[in-house]
């Protein structure tokens, strides 16, 4: 572990003087096409049952992505989405990240045997900002290794806004050397939500090996194709309806 992590502080201190160069660009969805692109979102404390239906046949209907939802949700929506291409998305340790890795690691498996196909985890952003990165790096792994048991995804809230462009470079390269399937922007609870500048940052971090999730702001087709442009493949939304009838309507 301590190997891993002297490697990952080498890599962050070159990347700080120089990042790589960014993979080739994405091939932005066209028309109704972006649906597939985006996490039909819904993580509000005062979200009904009611939503949440509604959430699941908006997504079943137009081909989400996922529906993105707290874990309490999730049986109630992998019922509702069975049989469906609809993946169901559980956010992990949210918003704040600071829960033991062993608390993540049960709350993931818990989601994902309610049906969940892919997680949310928030990263331990204390433990990054005091230099912990060992706790770090055993807290993302934790989850991945739970997860990837399982056959689900992980994504890594690293929420962007509340770290310097260091800690920034060091959460992606921490979830990646982790394991993690893709890194995400932010949780839309904390200080500010998705940027094109942290988006671009983390796909050249990342390199084109880990998918890169902008979420946070993100309600219009405008804001989802400048961060699909910026290296996104992956889109956060709770306005995707808002989104997929512009894209519908714009035609790209």
């Amino acid at each position: 572990m301590s190997e891993n992590i002297e490697e990952v502080l080498a890599l962050a201190k070159e990347y700080e003087r120089e990042l790589p160069a960014p993979p080739p660009p994405l091939r932005a969805p066209v028309g109704a096409g972006i649906a597939a692109w985006i996490d039909h979102t819904m993580l509000k404390a005062d979200t009904t049952t009611g939503q949440i239906k509604k959430l699941c046949e908006e997504a079943r209907e137009h081909h989400f992505a996922t529906v993105c939802v707290n874990p309490a949700y999730v049986p109630l929506a992998a019922g509702l989405l069975r049989g469906s291409f609809v993946g169901i998305c559980a956010v992990v340790a949210f918003p704040l990240g600071a829960n033991l890795p062993a608390y993540k690691a049960t709350e993931a498996r818990g989601a994902i045997e309610a049906g969940a196909t892919e997680i949310d985890m928030v990263l331990n952003i204390g433990a990054l900002k005091s230099a912990a990165y060992v706790m770090v790096s055993k807290d993302i792994q934790a989850v991945v290794d739970e997860a990837h048991a399982r056959k689900a995804l992980v994504k890594v809230i690293i929420e962007a806004a509340l770290l310097s462009r260091r800690e920034k470079i060091l959460a992606c390269l921490l979830s990646k050397a982790a394991g993690a399937d893709f890194v995400k922007t932010s949780t839309d609870f904390g200080p500010g939500g998705a940027t094109v500048e942290d988006v671009e940052l983390m796909r050249r971090v990342v390199g084109a090996q880990m998918g890169v999730k902008a979420a946070g702001g993100i309600r219009t087709l405008n804001n989802a194709l400048a961060m699909i442009t910026a290296g996104a493949n992956r889109i956060g939304a709770s306005a995707g309806i808002n989104i997929l009838h512009e894209a519908v309507a714009r035609g790209t």
